[in-house]
């Protein structure tokens, strides 16, 4: 064990270098990629659920109700008194309720 040491020092490499890149990467894999990768799967999920009805907020800020979801992922939101919009289902944020507004 003390010559692997000894020939990883005359090497131009130290072993307690490796160990420390493993952790920087364990980390940075468990404070960043691991979370993203799961908001990505939730928000996946959330917008295969939606539904007719749901009150919805797009990205850019627009909240309005399902009024259908189209086959080739589209969604057409009743804005206000009947206006209707077409927008692309990856651009629905969050589902907005009611009850948050009171």
């Amino acid at each position: 064990m003390s010559s692997l040491l000894l020939q990883a020092k005359a090497g131009g490499f130290d072993l307690v270098s490796i160990l420390m890149f493993g952790g920087i990467f364990v980390v940075f894999y468990f404070f960043m990629i691991r979370p993203q990768q799961k908001k990505t799967k939730e928000q996946k999920k959330f917008r295969e659920e939606l539904k007719k009805g749901d009150n919805v907020v797009t990205i850019g800020g627009l909240h309005g109700t399902i009024a259908s979801i189209d086959a080739d992922d589209t969604i057409t939101l009743d804005v206000d008194r009947g206006v209707k919009m077409k927008f692309e289902k990856s651009s629905i944020s969050a589902e907005y309720s009611k009850k948050a507004n009171k």
